[in-house]
């Protein structure tokens, strides 16, 4: 039985490991051709040939956010070999030492973080987005967190209250700008722009300390990323609900 996603083209930054690597693996076994990118060339290759190892079309895409000439090149390739993107998940972030709350952090720490959580995201959606208007309905994920909400940040009774990284938390709340803002200057296309809460997920980042499994931290992503032509745009969702910004 062909599957309904068959012959879709996605790339999806960071996916070497984590939730990126999951995210290329459910949409892979839809039938989505699932480009892995990664910085390192090894980790990369090692993914995709797992991937297709479970009978998946992958392929390692060399890319590092915060290199533009890496960017260029993937569009490059994506635009030679396919021609069009149809899903194109922004996952790829870092959360750094020295990252702290306001009075601590060390500047250095929020500037790098900034460029690749927030800088990178901006100059690959504007590096693929030619690709992704060729596409019949385009998608674009972008992969945020429930610490980029301004209005959870604020509440002294939410769960996460004490988590202030000052980098971390605001480069995923500059995100969500970029959110709303690229969805309402593409709404009268068919591409869809929404961001998602992942959820406290057991992954390198956090020391694998995540409460919820890969699984269940990619499942929102991928939901998104296949969305019909008719859902909404432009909104910060996570599973099971909708996130405050």
């Amino acid at each position: 039985m062909a599957l309904k996603h068959n012959g879709k083209i996605a790339l999806i930054t960071g996916a070497n490991k984590g939730i990126g690597f999951e995210v290329a693996r459910q949409l892979g076994a839809e039938g989505i051709t699932v480009l892995l990118g990664a910085r390192n060339p090894q980790l990369g290759e090692a993914a995709a040939a797992k991937l297709k190892a479970e009978g998946a079309d992958a392929h390692f895409i060399e890319l590092d956010v915060t290199k533009p000439e890496t960017i260029t090149k993937a569009a490059e390739k994506i635009r030679a070999e396919h021609g069009r993107l149809d899903i194109l998940v922004n996952n790829a972030g870092v959360f750094l030492k020295g990252d702290g709350p306001p009075s601590l952090a060390d500047p250095e720490a929020v500037r790098q973080t900034l460029e690749a959580n927030f800088f990178g995201v901006l100059a690959v959606t504007q590096g693929l987005l030619p690709l992704v208007r060729n596409a019949p309905s385009g998608r674009i994920v972008m992969v945020s967190s429930g610490l980029g909400s301004l209005t959870w940040n604020a509440d002294p009774s939410w769960s996460f209250a004490g988590i202030k990284p000052l980098g971390y938390n605001g480069s995923k709340a500059i995100l969500n700008m970029l959110t709303v803002q690229l969805a309402w200057e593409l709404k009268d296309t068919p591409i869809k722009v929404n961001i998602v809460n992942p959820g406290y997920t057991a992954t390198d980042l956090n020391g694998n300390s995540g409460t919820q499994t890969i699984e269940e931290g990619a499942a929102e992503t991928v939901r998104q990323s296949l969305v019909p032509d008719d859902a909404p745009t432009g909104g910060f969702f996570e599973t099971g609900g909708v996130v405050p910004w």
